[in-house]
């Protein structure tokens, strides 16, 4: 009876142990996937806007990311990101940090023109019939 209980002193803690580390990774990954979900909809947002001259900037978009992640992290409840816009490129930069433990996700997406690439196609279309459309 003895050995038993000798035993289980044991080998208790190591489930418990288990079972902690366990919904720890568990919360980690939760948290990783809603930073990496708000970037990807934030970068997808300022590609789209950025068509638009002066419709979008940093703090915009921070802001924007910062809405999406909201509440719902859980151990990184303190996300933030840093954006870097350019004429072709939207990279946003999500980090969250809590007790030595870090998460970083960068995004990046270009900024498409599809109209002008249409346009250019009809263009060279036009020319290859012998039509001359400047349109």
């Amino acid at each position: 009876m003895r050995g038993y209980i000798v035993e289980m002193s044991f080998l208790m803690p190591m489930i418990l142990l288990m079972i902690m580390l366990s919904i720890f990774g568990v919360f980690y990954f939760h948290d990783k996937n809603i930073i990496e979900g708000a970037a990807y909809e934030t970068v997808v947002v300022g590609a789209g806007k950025a068509r638009e001259k002066g419709m979008i900037d940093e703090g915009g978009l921070r802001k924007l990311f910062e809405e999406r992640v909201g509440d719902k992290c859980i151990l990184f409840d303190g996300a933030a990101a840093t954006v870097r816009i350019s004429d072709d490129e939207i990279e946003i930069l999500a980090q969250g940090e809590k007790r030595g433990m870090n998460v970083s996700v960068i995004k990046r997406m270009p900024v498409t023109k599809p109209e002008q690439k249409i346009r250019d196609m009809r263009r060279m279309k036009g020319l290859g019939n012998g039509t001359n459309d400047n349109n």
